[in-house]
């Protein structure tokens, strides 16, 4: 169509990346009006035919219905979550509803199901690929699971429910982003004593980007992190460690615990409807765990090993503390602080030692590095216009071949939510022509000062090697159709990828390679590196402890009776499974994105657990041959897992590349959490 709109015009770019440049925010009412126009007509047109069903006139068709929203929302999207403002933050609010509403419309259309279901029926009768027959079938389960099979009075219930639980997800994200956008620690450089550089130059930079001199601890988990390992002033500690965990629970607009109470009764009265018992049955019916039995098995086996240790460590650290003077109860806010000063200590290991030598340049091309070496990638960076200044863009090839383009947004800043993540701005597909994926890392590091070399912690890394993971996930993607490619898999599957990924950031090789220090050019020593790689389960405990309780309290939220006070139902939780008080879940419920934002994680928290029973047991088939790029096993594990979508279920798709499905020991003994 001719326009002037570049988000309805036709991408010029060889590439057709987006072209940032001439996006503007009045562009999107426009956008979206003709896209939720042409998918109605789109819909309408295949719901409403003569001809009897087929897969060309039905599926095929529905997978070319939503092209222009794709493109549309694709961009909108990403720039929501990683470079906001006001009046995306206010369209965000207006659209969450209406997405919502024209879903429900498309899966409780009656002809359109009937369309769906009658090729369901007769689908052993059609000679279809056995991609096509996936396609069908999670088609159909889809509109099954979103009431397709309901009484039109229910429908309409349901339509009701799913509107206002999207609008609750976007209300519940854009509070906790003003949150952490409002709220500054101001310190000096008298306050600052003690800790790193690093620290002081994350908090200058910090200060800048908000307009202001001096230094500022933010709520960037890149800077309050190391501010709480660091920095000796326990009385800053608790000031800036209680404001990480008072985000939407502050008192006021912000306050997110009426949009947690309303959001969990909503839940379980669409899983009601839908015919089952809790919130958690409905969800875990199409995840690898089924059942929320066994989601808790898994959970519990984990936890008490990871408990014990977690209480031996907090008396170590107590009696640490009190030699400092301090002979008050150890505090949550003073866990980090001591633990690497245990580190230290014990493993000779110092933060401010390795930190130069984990540039973030070199931590990409790390990453990079391993993508060729398994997969015979090649990344070329390129120019094109970007949404930020900061963000990066590269062109992914295989024997000159194009595959992908890759994009990096790699630094904190006060119009980007927290956390790090991998989205798309378009997905892949083969169905009429090859449509190579655009795909993008969103990162929170601090952003060091101009003409100093961006460090990362050890953590970060991983991090960067996580998201990265599932980039290749969405970018190796070589399937016929969009509704499977990528990362379009169960829940608690599609954390293999990335987690899978972030071993071979720990292979020596690579870090001999690439942890070059930032000022002296040269390589990381042998003997730190082996001391680096020793400590690598440190402080597991803590770590395994914060997080399981997070799965475990998002699984009783979405498995037992509610209650009116979530908070109340978390401390229930808490206090059943004795969580260690030196210790505060990863994610409190006021600032639980995963699984308040949206629907993507709810009462399926426990996923990246899962997903590292796999992992650990994933990459034990390079370690059985001690070659960690060996090609067959590469190429097995891209044909099986990075590139296969979600054309197999699951547990299958695992079986193909490994032969058999692990145990939680391999969980256990990769934690260092076994025969505790």
């Amino acid at each position: 169509m001719q326009t002037s709109n570049p988000l309805l015009s036709d991408w010029k770019d060889r590439f057709q990346l987006p072209p940032f440049d001439l996006i503007k925010d009045h562009h999107f009412d426009e956008a979206f009006d003709e896209a939720f126009l042409q998918l109605e007509k789109a819909i309408n047109k295949i719901s409403e035919q003569s001809d009897a069903p087929s897969f060309s006139n039905t599926i095929e068709a529905l997978e070319r219905s939503d092209r222009l929203m794709e493109k549309v929302a694709g961009v909108f999207a990403n720039l929501a979550s990683s470079n906001s403002n006001p009046a995306l933050e206010a369209l965000q609010r207006e659209l969450a509803p209406k997405w919502a509403k024209v879903d429900s419309d498309i899966k409780l259309n009656r002809k359109l199901f009937i369309r769906i279901d009658t090729l369901h029926k007769n689908r052993m009768n059609l000679s279809l690929s056995s991609e096509q027959m996936r396609v069908l079938e999670l088609y159909h389960l889809s509109f099954v699971r979103s009431g397709a099979k309901l009484k039109d009075s229910e429908q309409q219930k349901l339509k009701k429910i799913l509107q206002r639980l999207a609008e609750l997800g976007t209300l519940f994200t854009q509070n906790l982003l003003k949150d952490e956008r409002d709220w500054s620690l101001i310190v000096t450089e008298k306050d600052l004593i003690g800790c790193p550089q690093f620290i002081k130059d994350a908090a200058s930079e910090a200060a800048k980007e908000r307009g202001l001199d001096g230094y500022i601890i933010t709520l960037s988990r890149s800077l309050i992190v190391p501010f709480l390992q660091f920095s000796p002033r326990r009385d800053l500690r608790q000031k800036a460690f209680s404001a990480w965990e008072l985000r939407g629970a502050n008192p006021g607009k912000t306050n997110n615990l009426d949009i947690v109470q309303e959001t969990l009764t909503l839940r379980q009265e669409r899983a009601t409807l839908l015919g089952h018992n809790t919130f958690s049955e409905f969800k875990l019916e199409t995840e690898m765990a089924r059942k929320p039995e066994k989601v808790t098995e898994l959970l519990m086996a984990v936890w008490e090993p990871a408990k014990l240790m977690a209480n031996r460590d907090a008396k170590i650290l107590t009696e640490m503390m009190q030699a400092d003077g301090f002979h008050e109860k150890f505090l949550p806010s003073d866990w980090r602080y001591y633990s690497e000063k245990r580190r230290a200590s014990e493993h000779d290991l110092n933060e401010t030692e390795l930190k130069p030598y984990f540039q973030l340049d070199q931590m990409i091309k790390a990453s990079f590095h391993c993508a060729k070496k398994l997969f015979n990638l090649d990344f070329h960076q390129i120019d094109a216009p970007m949404y930020h200044p900061d963000v990066r863009v590269w062109e992914v090839t295989r024997e000159n071949k194009h595959i992908a383009i890759f994009i990096g947004d790699y630094f904190a800043r006060p119009s980007k939510r927290s956390g790090a993540w991998c989205s798309r701005f378009r997905g892949q597909s083969s169905m009429d022509k090859i449509q190579r994926p655009i795909t993008v890392n969103v990162c929170n590091f601090a952003k060091a000062p101009k003409g100093q070399k961006c460090l990362l912690n050890f953590d970060d890394a991983r991090t960067l090697f996580h998201e990265f993971g599932h980039a290749l996930h969405s970018m190796l993607s070589n399937v016929k159709y969009a509704y499977i490619s990528g990362t379009s898999v169960a829940r608690d599957f599609v954390e293999l990828p990335s987690q899978l990924y972030e071993h071979w950031l720990s292979v020596p090789s690579v870090l001999e390679k690439f942890a070059i220090h930032a000022e002296t050019n040269k390589a990381i020593p042998k003997d730190l590196l082996e001391k680096l790689l020793k400590a690598e389960n440190y402080d597991q405990g803590f770590s395994t402890v914060e997080y399981v309780s997070s799965a475990l309290v998002d699984l009783a939220f979405h498995n037992e009776t509610l209650t009116k006070d979530p908070m109340q139902k978390q401390k229930e939780v808490l206090d059943r499974i004795k969580m260690p008080a030196e210790i505060t879940m990863r994610h409190a419920t006021p600032h639980f994105a995963h699984i308040f934002s949206g629907d993507g994680y709810s009462s399926g928290y426990y996923s990246y657990m899962w997903s590292e029973v796999m992992d650990a047991d994933a990459f034990e088939a390079f370690n059985e041959i001690n070659d960690p790029f060996s090609l067959d096993i590469a190429h097995s594990l891209e044909k099986n897992i990075y590139s296969a979508g979600g054309s197999l279920p699951a547990d299958e798709l695992y079986m193909n590349f490994r032969g058999s499905m692990p145990k939680v020991e391999a969980l256990l003994k990769g934690r260092g959490l076994l025969n505790i």
